[in-house]
């Protein structure tokens, strides 16, 4: 009969990993207490939609540069995915103001 042996191999405390971990998060926490700062202060109205989209979009792709790794990927592959992001915002943006022209037309 053979004896198994576990043995447990305790690594270290990458202190910089932390450090890199306690610093995303503070950046997430300090947008975020922008975001309840606006919820609380301003009245409902375009200026406060317009503040909460961006500052929600400025959190996903920190998020997603972090998190994912973006960050660390060549040039072209951040592209392939920021250039569709863009064009859809654009794409947003521009329906949401032509949408809103009908209401000028005189009929």
């Amino acid at each position: 009969m053979t004896t198994e042996e576990n043995t447990v191999v305790v690594q270290p405390v990458d202190k910089a990993k932390i450090k890199h971990i306690v610093k995303v998060a503070i950046i997430l926490g300090i947008i975020t207490s922008f975001e309840f700062a606006i919820a609380f202060t301003l009245s409902a109205g375009g200026v406060k939609t317009s503040i909460f989209v961006i500052m929600t979009l400025v959190k996903a792709f920190y998020i997603i540069w972090e998190f994912m790794h973006l960050g660390d990927e060549v040039k072209g592959l951040k592209w392939t995915v920021i250039a569709p992001v863009l064009f859809v915002i654009w794409l947003l943006v521009a329906l949401l103001m032509e949408g809103s022209a009908i209401y000028a037309v005189k009929f």
